[in-house]
C-alpha cells in the first residue's frame, strides 16, 4: 500500500504538558502529515495558555512557539469538543490506569481514534499493541473493537512499553532461529519517569534497582506483540520464556539493555549480524515520515551503543546494538539500546499513527 502523503489529519494530544506531550509537540511541530489542532489536559491546567500551563519545559529542544499560546482543554470535561474537532488524539496521561481506560474508551466511542503512549490497554485482548516494525498485521483487530464498542471510526491502538524498544526488535529478526529462552537486565533513562536531574537529584551517583511494573511489563508484553490474531483478538505467544530485571541508572534519555538468548538451533555471529542489518518492517517499506531507514544499527566497537553517542542514531528512531558474542551459561549474549522518549514513546507512537494513516484506519 502506497501512503498518501498529500493527506493532512488534524490531530489532538492528550496530556500535552508532561514530558512526553512534550515531546509530542516536539515531533509534530512540522509534521508533513499531521497538524496539531488541540491541546488537553488535567482540569489545573485547562483554560490556561500552554506556556502557562507547563511546569517546566522538560525537553533538550526549545517549546515550539505556535503551541505556547494554544488555550489547554480539559481532557475529561471536554471529550465531546475535542473529538469533534479532530481526526485522531495521541493520548500520554498521568493518571491512575483504570481512570485512563475510561478515558480512553469515552474518546473512542465519541468517535475520536486514540494512539496512545500509556499502559492501561495493553492488554485488553482487541486493543493492538504496536511495534510498527514487527507486528503491523496486528491493527486489523481494530475491526472486531470496534464492533464491540459500537463505533465507526473510533478505536485504541497503543504502542508497548519504552524499555521493550532496546531490545525485543533485537531479539525478533533471530525467532526464525527458535528462540527459547531470554534474560534481560534494562538500565533505564530518568526520562523514562518523566524526571531531569533537577526533578531527580536522588538519582545522581546512584543506580535504583526497582521500577515499579516494569519487570511484568518487559517478560508479558513481547508475548502479546509475537502472538496472532483469533477469533477476535490477540492471543500471546507461548514463548520464548523471558526474565527481566530492571534498573533506573543516571542517565538523562535513552535505555540500555544486557541480553542474554538461547536458541533451538544456535546460529552463527554471521548469521545473526546478517539478520539484524537486513531486517526491515512495513515502516520502511512505506517510506513513513518518521521511520529510520535501517532499523537496527550494529556497532563492532567493544564500548559501543552508548546513551550520550547513540541516542539519536537515525533521529532517535533506530534500535542500537553491540558486543555480540557467545555466552557460557547462553548461547549469546549482547547488548540493546534505544532512546526511551523518541523510538520508545512519542516517536513510536507517531510512527504507529502514521502505520495508521498509511492503512486507512482514520478515515
Amino acid at each position: 500500500m502506497i501512503m498518501n502523503t498529500n493527506a493532512r489529519y488534524k490531530v489532538g494530544v492528550i496530556g500535552a504538558t508532561g514530558m512526553v506531550g512534550q515531546r509530542f509537540l516536539c515531533l509534530l511541530e512540522n509534521h508533513p502529515l499531521f497538524e496539531v489542532v488541540c491541546l488537553a489536559a488535567s482540569g489545573r491546567s485547562a483554560g490556561k495558555k500552554y506556556k502557562d500551563a507547563i511546569k517546566g519545559w522538560l525537553i533538550p529542544s526549545p517549546m515550539p512557539e505556535k503551541f505556547a499560546g494554544m488555550t489547554v482543554y480539559d481532557a475529561q470535561k471536554d471529550i465531546e469538543k475535542i473529538a469533534g474537532s479532530v481526526d485522531f488524539c495521541f493520548c500520554a496521561v498521568n493518571m491512575n490506569k483504570e481512570d485512563i481506560k475510561e478515558l480512553e474508551y469515552a474518546y473512542a466511542k465519541a468517535e475520536c481514534p486514540i494512539v496512545s503512549n500509556n499502559s492501561a490497554h495493553r492488554f485488553t485482548p482487541d486493543v493492538p499493541m504496536i511495534i510498527p516494525e514487527i507486528n503491523a498485521e496486528h491493527l486489523q483487530v481494530i475491526n472486531s473493537q470496534r464492533k464491540r464498542l459500537g463505533t465507526k471510526r473510533g478505536f485504541i491502538a497503543v504502542k508497548s512499553n519504552c524499555s521493550l524498544q532496546s531490545y525485543v526488535p533485537l531479539l525478533h529478526p533471530l525467532r526464525s532461529f527458535g528462540i527459547k529462552c531470554a534474560a534481560v537486565t534494562t538500565y533505564q533513562a530518568i526520562s523514562g519517569a518523566g524526571k531531569t536531574f533537577e526533578t531527580m537529584p536522588q538519582i545522581i551517583d546512584n543506580v535504583i534497582p526497582y521500577i515499579g511494573g516494569e519487570e511484568e511489563k518487559s517478560e508479558k508484553e513481547p508475548l502479546k506483540i509475537w502472538g496472532e490474531v483469533k477469533g477476535g483478538e490477540i492471543i500471546p505467544a507461548a514463548s520464548p520464556a523471558i526474565t527481566a530485571q530492571c534498573l533506573r541508572v543516571p542517565v538523562s534519555d535513552g535505555h540500555t539493555a544486557a541480553v542474554f538468548v538461547s536458541f533451538e538451533k544456535k546460529p552463527t555471529k554471521e548469521q545473526i549480524l546478517s539478520a539484524w542489518k537486513e531486517f526491515a518492517g512495513e515502516p520502511q517499506k512505506l517510506a513513513l515520515p518518521s521511520a529510520p531507514k535501517q532499523f537496527i544499527h550494529y556497532f563492532g566497537e567493544d564500548d559501543r551503543p552508548q546513551p550520550k553517542l547513540d541516542r539519536y542514531c537515525e533521529n532517535g528512531m533506530a534500535v542500537c546494538a553491540g558486543r555480540l558474542r557467545e555466552d557460557n551459561l547462553f548461547d549469546y549474549k549482547f547488548i540493546g539500546f534505544s532512546h526511551n522518549t523518541l523510538r520508545g514513546a512519542a516517536g513510536g507512537a507517531v510512527l504507529l499513527a502514521e502505520l495508521l494513516a498509511a492503512k486507512g484506519y482514520f478515515g
